[in-house]
């Protein structure tokens, strides 16, 4: 019998000694000796595996014979099965390192995907920072630049390119993705099926320091140990979320419509009514060519926006030449100070706009995905910004000279020759920007649904070089029919932009304290060094979202409605799928009615292997019951298959399948936990999902026999070294350490060893005849499998539903019984998701109170 030893998740050292029971014939799944990380209760007496064994007739025999055979050895300690699977790794997997040449290479290519977005924002800052105060003076348009110019230094420079970027998830960024980071260093997340093995996935490990820092383990302890820590982790996360999925409805209205305006400065004919519908035109065309994907259009976007910042430095350097080079002095941070003594609620109001100058900083985060750190750092660097400052000190210096003209700022600077190709430029840029928040939006929402934290949606893969390039259609409906809302509601991008700046800065308020989380119990920097950071940014963007909250009641209280209503979806989600699964492990079947049905299971075993699909990390789920009672026969092999989706980007398919025996071995039954990691790809044909399945469980039981092998020859050695002991008592060492005394004198002193060589001759022997029965042993359990494959698969899929018991509070009833029930209901189901072939399913429904 197993014992526990080390830390939870941890492999004990094999020095140290332990004693177990050795029963010849395999170990089978035993989850009450375990350390489980399910985090609820329902467990059973470990003795179970020692109860009846009724049904089984042609075992008796076999079971006797072998707790005859059962002793008591001292070993090395056993890892877990699942251990043992996870740390057999032939190669080590690591994210893409990208070579300077190769990022050069990538910087054309990431200014489609990731600075579509803050490479827009000169269309609108100057605009809406002027709307409510139109500037007076030349010092209050210096004053309003240089706080432009260092809004751009501090946010998307400093914060998001040399710090935020470098608390990417194996590559991935976003929201999700520092979260991910946290539950992967502390199981800080909220549904109990983390294992173990899981933090040995290749992909999973940290690179941290050996030595923690003492506050980085008072960290960890406090978030493991807090179930009000967790939930608010996770509330800030969803919170966020819904703050990013709301940038992604405005993000497109503004944009475009922005760059429709230009109409207005060539034809003066053309009014705000116009310009509304041509932009609902362009939304329209918009988001119907994204189901297409990024790269089959991705040829356009990179030299397409390389011209338009082009066009933003040539017009930028072009006003400074033609109106004067007195802009320059805006880099002067005094100018900021003059600003806002001269003009305090001018300057106060006129921080909503300028932090459009940041927008898509986010994004940038998000969209990191297969560009490396420094590829995204060196454009931005070299071209992105020194661009953006050419194109807002030219506006400026156009300011300067033409106080009176506060509209449409960046069409009136450009030169009369340039104006329509401008335009055009301006357009397609701002439909690329559009396009880019989108497919981010796309992203997080998969990373959220893989975490358990949104509902299932379907998702397509528009490319099948790049996985992280998706399409889910229903989030693309909503978000252009919540776009459009926003676009005939608001009709002008005054009322928009203040929308903006509440969606921006809740995204970056989440992001900076997810970072200073990360900077803690990750990176373990100095604590001064974390608390200038969080000290900056934080009070940096408290001061902006002062400024923006002041427009709520101007119509930005609707963009607020929204992501609360996000919000309250995907928190709801996350609850019942909670509430769901610890369900399902409180109410599985225990071992001793296992044990008791025998290895026929109580009813008649047809030839076939059936693949039952459940949420179970550990144990027999409840649902398998109902599968034994409905159906009159059940397969002569079952294999427990649960797909878990684990907070890393990508699993190595070596690594995928996890294995263990569920009772004894004549039960031919097996758990496999399938891991996925949120990027992966869950699309594999049918076929080849159960070729790579029935291969790996193969290698499982190859091993298991190899192991027991092994282990046979370390008893006979110890056996050997017993028998020519001359001490006075056996010594036993415990697992804590501890010395035990059998108290058994030995005869050797009497009796003397007679013919040590007739004993080693005598253990040879035995060994092999052991070594023999186990390799028979091994070639009948393959060739069962075998047999078995032959006979068909088939897919055993259980539908658990839940509901609020009748003595619990109105508003669980409300939420579990009309909300939940209705997202699940409406959401794609998981035989969907599994890509399950329907001519080989079965399904049983089940309903669980709660």
């Amino acid at each position: 019998m197993e014992t526990g030893s080390g830390g939870a998740g941890r492999l004990p050292k094999t020095e140290s000694a332990e004693m177990r029971w050795v029963v010849p014939g395999g170990a089978y799944e035993e989850d009450e000796i375990e350390s489980s990380d399910d985090g609820v209760g329902g467990t059973d007496t470990p003795t179970a595996a020692l109860g009846s064994r009724g049904g089984c007739s042609d075992a008796d025999e076999d079971e006797e014979d072998s707790l005859q055979r059962q002793r008591l050895v001292r070993t090395g300690p056993r890892a877990d099965s699942f251990d043992v699977e996870a740390l057999d790794v032939p190669g080590l997997y690591r994210h893409q390192e990208f070579t300077v040449g190769r990022s050069i290479v990538l910087t054309l290519q990431t200014l489609g995907v990731v600075f579509g977005d803050v490479g827009t924002s000169p269309l609108y800052t100057f605009d809406i920072m002027f709307n409510k105060y139109p500037n007076n003076s030349k010092e209050d348009v210096l004053g309003a630049l240089s706080l432009v110019i260092y809004t751009l230094i501090l946010i998307p420079f400093l914060k998001y390119t040399l710090i935020v970027l470098w608390g990417n998830d194996d590559g991935e960024g976003g929201i999700f993705a520092l979260y991910s980071l946290i539950c992967r260093n502390a199981k800080a997340s909220l549904l109990p099926n983390q294992l173990p093995s899981d933090t040995r996935i290749t992909s999973f490990q940290l690179k941290v320091p050996s030595v923690e820092l003492e506050r980085s383990l008072r960290i960890k302890e406090r978030l493991e140990t807090s179930s009000m820590l967790k939930k608010l982790l996770l509330m800030l996360v969803l919170f966020g979320t819904s703050m990013v999925i709301a940038d992604g409805v405005v993000t497109p209205a503004m944009s475009v419509m922005s760059a429709v305006n230009g109409l207005k400065v060539g034809i003066s004919s053309v009014n705000e009514g116009e310009v509304v519908m041509i932009t609902v035109a362009f939304l329209i065309v918009l988001f119907s060519l994204q189901r297409f994907g990024t790269s089959k259009v991705g040829l356009a976007v990179g030299p397409a926006l390389f011209i338009w910042f082009c066009c933003l430095a040539g017009i930028g350097v072009y006003n400074i030449v033609t109106y004067g080079s007195e802009v320059l002095q805006a880099f002067n941070p005094i100018y900021i100070y003059y600003y806002f003594e001269r003009n305090p609620a001018q300057a106060w109001m006129s921080l909503g706009g300028c932090l459009l100058c940041a927008t898509g900083s986010e994004a940038m985060f998000a969209d990191l995905c297969y560009f490396s750190v420094r590829s995204v750092q060196l454009t931005f660097l070299c071209l992105v910004l020194p661009c953006l400052l050419l194109g807002y000190l030219g506006q400026a210096a156009f300011l300067m000279e033409n106080l009176t003209k506060n509209e449409q700022v960046f069409f009136l600077s450009i030169p009369t020759q340039v104006f329509w190709p401008v335009v055009f430029i301006a357009t397609l840029a701002a439909l690329i920007a559009s396009r880019t928040m989108t497919t981010a939006i796309f992203s997080i929402i998969k990373q959220a649904t893989a975490l358990g934290c949104f509902p299932r949606l379907k998702i397509i893969h528009t490319s099948r070089k790049f996985m992280g390039q998706i399409y889910i259609p229903v989030m693309n409906w909503f978000l252009l029919v919540s776009c459009l809302a926003f676009v005939t509601t608001f009709g002008s991008i005054n009322e928009i932009g203040n929308a903006y700046g509440i969606a921006e800065l809740g995204v970056m308020m989440m992001t900076t304290i997810l970072v200073t989380i990360i900077m803690l119990l990750i990176w373990q920097v100095n604590i001064i060094v974390v608390l200038c950071f969080l000290t900056l940014f934080l009070g940096l963007e408290l001061f902006f979202f002062s400024s923006v909250l002041g427009s709520v009641a101007d119509g930005s209280w609707v963009l607020l409605v929204f992501a609360a209503v996000l919000y309250l979806v995907m928190y709801i989600w996350n609850y019942g799928t909670k509430l769901k699964y610890e369900t399902e492990v409180q109410q599985k079947l225990s071992m001793d009615l296992m044990m008791d049905l025998g290895c026929n299971l109580g009813t008649v075993r047809a030839p076939g292997i059936g693949l039952l699909y459940n949420e179970l990390v550990r144990g027999v789920p409840a649902i398998f019951g109902h599968f034994l009672t409905t159906m009159p026969a059940i397969h002569s092999m079952i294999i427990f298959v649960c797909i878990k989706w684990v907070p890393v980007p990508v699993v190595p398919q070596n690594e995928r399948f996890l294995f263990r025996r569920v009772c004894p071995k004549n039960y031919h039954m097996f758990r496999c936990i399938a891991r996925y990691g949120y990027k992966d790809v869950r699309k594999e044909n049918p076929q080849t999902f159960e070729q790579l399945l029935i291969e790996s469980l193969e290698k499982f039981i190859r091993r298991e026999a190899q192991e027991r092998s092994l282990e046979s020859d370390g008893n006979d050695d110890i056996d050997s070294e017993e028998e020519v002991a001359s001490t006075s008592s056996r010594v036993l060492v415990g697992p804590n350490g501890s010395i035990y005394s059998l108290g058994v004198p030995l005869l050797a002193d009497y009796a003397g060893v007679s013919n040590p060589t007739l004993g080693s001759s005598t253990s040879f022997d035995g060994s092999l005849d052991e070594t023999m029965d186990g390799r028979r042993s091994l070639d009948n359990e393959l060739s069962f499998i075998h047999k078995a494959k032959e006979s068909g698969v088939v897919y055993l899929l259980g539908h658990g539903d839940i509901r609020a018991r009748k003595d619990s509070f109105f508003a669980k009833k409300l939420v579990i019984n009309y909300f939940y029930a209705f997202l699940r209901k409406n959401c794609r189901r998981g035989i969907a998701t599994l890509s399950i072939p329907h001519t080989r399913l079965m399904q049983v429904a089940m309903q669980y109170m709660v």
